[in-house]
């Protein structure tokens, strides 16, 4: 019998799949019935919506064990499937308004504010507010929002994209493709590097791709983040957003027009002090805490030491005690699909005869809901090395929406993967095309990124939007009514309804892509004008 440091015994399993003789064989080895199984039960309420370090963390592990063992795979951790990762989970107490200029802000209403700090109280009183544009201190495309200001002590305000969004003609950075000077991560940890207080990021809807409802749930309640030597105490004090009509009301109340502002902003770099004093008291809770990557290796038959690495993030957000009815987060479609689809993947690597000539590594990790930090530790600690790591084949929310002729790839024209990316997809005659929403930053959002800043090559995309017939067309429209507004809600549940066709598809490309890689002498660069390069 197995026990798990969690408690939960299971029995040992042995490897009971079949041998497939041919490449074909393993690809048709993905199927339906195996995605629909694996997404129901890791969306399941069992889970409890897949937080990091709480019950559903276990299950999720527990679960993960039990397939990889039965499919006679190497623990990729020094004989464990599991990478520690300390967590510093900070919870803010809700009970907390933010004052500006005598006008006061509810916290999830029209604000929300955190800190990254391992402190029990932080404070702004009467600090000042110097409005910096997009907040954005970026050489190569000559830009610097912060040039000669001091903002010490004080409260930066900051517009949310980058510069390019919103003046796409302009010639600034790459028009409606976010770069990550457009992320908030990007913002706050500019706003350090400055020495601001605080930081307050303005939230609209379409610049931000995803509506106030995700930051009043995604960054309220328990937020994690790496244990550092310092405890955090070079972030910003506080870290906030505000409502788009709250900012409204702040410039205004300052003398300010806030989409005149705006508009000054996306011409060049621009700044201005707001004449108005923020106060706010936040006092948190912290906790210590390890949560784990799970990692499982496929040897090489003649490089093992050179690796191609999956990643899926297998986490969600928890449920809420505080809400009424239905309360967990379920995380079918993000990212319940994803996980599902690197055990299917990992499945038909088992079952072929001879094994690839390069190891093949699937790598779940944790807490990518709270800032990609399990991938971002990998990243900084590796299992395997990062100079052996040939490429990275990401997987985050597959398409749901049945069949497509087309393949989206997320940060088109990055890297010569997309070569082979190219082969598989022709395989069902689809064609790549760039992403639907550049403006969204996708690529900086999933856990390639973290490898991608180390330098490895990594690949992100997902089917597209071209139904393969009117049935299919019909079909997609009607769920699109229904999934509408389920990102990070609690109705990204699993639904009997759904159409896995298009996950079959893209995971038995995903398949192709790893196989052909593995067999191959190549090693994959990034292009001439991608920002990411090997060291």
């Amino acid at each position: 019998m197995r026990k798990s440091l969690y408690g939960i015994t299971l029995a040992g399993l042995v490897s009971s799949y079949a041998v497939a003789d041919t490449f074909e064989q393993a690809l048709q080895s993905i199927n339906e019935q195996d995605l629909r199984s694996h997404v129901k039960t890791l969306a399941s309420d069992k889970f409890e919506g897949r937080q990091p370090t709480t019950i559903g963390e276990a299950y999720t592990l527990e679960y993960l064990t039990r397939q990889f063992d039965a499919m006679g795979y190497t623990p990729g951790v020094d004989g464990s499937y599991l990478q520690p990762v300390e967590l510093m989970k900070i919870e803010a107490d809700p009970n907390m308004t933010l004052d500006i200029a005598g006008d006061k802000f509810e916290y999830k209403v029209n604000m929300v504010a955190g800190t990254s700090r391992e402190s029990e109280l932080v404070e702004l009183k009467d600090s000042e507010l110097v409005f910096v544009g997009y907040g954005v201190n970026a050489p190569e495309y000559d830009w610097n929002d912060y040039e000669g200001l001091d903002v010490k002590g004080k409260t930066v305000v900051i517009l949310v994209n980058d510069p390019g969004f919103e003046n796409p003609d302009g010639g600034k950075f790459q028009g409606k493709t976010m770069t990550y000077y457009g992320r908030w991560t990007y913002k706050y940890e500019e706003a350090s590097r400055q020495g601001a207080a605080g930081a307050l990021i303005v939230h609209e809807t379409e610049p931000a791709s995803y509506g106030w409802s995700v930051v009043a749930n995604s960054w309220s309640g328990p937020q994690y983040g790496l244990v550092t030597e310092d405890g955090n105490q070079s972030r910003v004090k506080v870290e906030g957003w505000l409502s788009v009509d709250a900012a409204k009301k702040v410039f205004s109340k300052a003398g300010l027009d806030y989409m005149e502002e705006k508009r000054k902003a996306q011409q060049g770099p621009y700044a201005k002090a707001m004449s108005s004093k923020a106060s706010i008291s936040i006092k948190s809770t912290m906790q210590k805490s390890t949560s784990y990557n799970f990692m499982a290796t496929l040897p090489g038959s003649k490089r093992p030491d050179e690796h191609i690495i999956y990643t899926a993030h297998w986490d969600h957000l928890g449920k809420d005690p505080s809400k009424e009815g239905d309360n967990i987060y379920n995380g079918a479609h993000d990212n319940a699909t994803g996980s599902a689809a690197l055990i299917a993947i990992a499945k038909a690597f088992a079952q072929l005869e001879t094994r690839p000539e390069r190891s093949l590594s699937f790598l779940f990790v944790t807490a990518e809901e709270q800032g990609l930090l399990g991938s971002k530790y990998y990243a900084e600690y590796p299992v395997y090395p990062l100079e052996k790591t040939v490429a990275n084949l990401n997987i985050d929310a597959m398409n749901i929406m049945g069949p497509t002729k087309d393949v989206e790839v997320v940060g088109m024209g990055k890297s010569e993967l997309e070569t082979y990316l190219e082969k598989a997809a022709k395989r069902t005659d689809r064609v790549l095309v760039q992403e639907s929403r550049p403006a969204a930053g996708i690529y900086y959002r999933s856990d390639h990124f973290s490898l991608a800043k180390k330098g490895v090559p990594a690949l992100y995309a997902k089917g597209g939007s071209m139904p393969i017939n009117d049935e299919i067309a019909a079909y997609r429209k009607k769920m699109s009514v229904i999934q509408t507004g389920c990102y990070h809600q609690v109705c990204d549940q699993y639904r009997e309804s759904w159409n896995f066709g298009g996950m079959v598809e893209d995971s038995q490309m995903y398949f192709e892509i790893g196989y052909d890689i593995a067999n191959s002498d190549d090693w994959p660069q990034w292009s001439k004008t991608s920002e990411f390069q090997r060291p």
